[in-house]
């Protein structure tokens, strides 16, 4: 894991104390941030229905699809019976696993500071998950609220927004996604209710 401190700069005048530039958070330190403004390790979301609407187009006008689904980060994702993950391998899942932060929390994962950005005009603190996830994904939190902002993965950036409070969890109820390479959106989403489940729902199967 990389540490970033800010450049201290000392002057001696006589009598003059030079202030102190406070350091930025290490890895460990931003995760905790953002976590505990998410809700705290405890109540993210680990296995959850989700019901969307998708407008997977360049079209913001276009009309959405709804659908209904049952995730359970980052090794499941269920639409009706079918396992999208275990029968196609949807790469999507470790979207959804960034955005519940669980992939922040695993012990496996492989976390580290990168550079700050602005994001809709305003700071945003960047950390980088790898190990767990390949390639590895950037993700981005408001530098004054902690919440996630933004994460670029694969040849996508995806800008979150409209933050919705379920059972002490904190999620982003809008997402839309960019391509890196025009810059221009393919999809809008937005997540309409979501439920925590203490167990497997009958007829799915891990």
């Amino acid at each position: 894991m990389l540490k970033r401190l800010l450049p201290a700069v000392c002057f001696a005048f006589p009598f003059i104390a030079a202030p102190t530039l406070a350091a930025e958070p290490d890895a460990p330190a931003l995760v905790k941030q953002v976590v505990a403004a998410a809700g705290g390790e405890e109540k993210l979301l680990k296995l959850f229905r989700v019901r969307e609407r998708l407008n997977v187009s360049p079209d913001p006008e276009k009309k959405p699809s709804e659908r209904t689904t049952v995730i359970e980060p980052p090794k499941h994702w269920w639409a009706g019976k079918k396992d999208r993950v275990k029968e196609s391998k949807e790469p999507a899942i470790f979207l959804v696993w960034g955005w519940t932060l669980g992939a922040l929390v695993d012990p496996e994962s492989k976390i580290e500071t990168i550079a700050d950005i602005t994001e809709e005009g305003r700071p945003a603190q960047g950390l980088r998950v790898s190990g767990t996830i390949t390639p590895a994904m950037d993700l981005y939190f408001d530098a004054e609220t902690h919440l996630l902002v933004r994460i670029d993965w694969r040849s996508d950036i995806h800008r979150f927004s409209q933050f919705q409070e379920h059972d002490g969890a904190k999620y982003p109820a809008k997402c839309i996604g960019y391509k890196k390479s025009t810059g221009k959106p393919w999809y809008f989403t937005e997540v309409l209710e979501v439920t925590r489940l203490d167990k497997l729902p009958e007829g799915l199967e891990r």
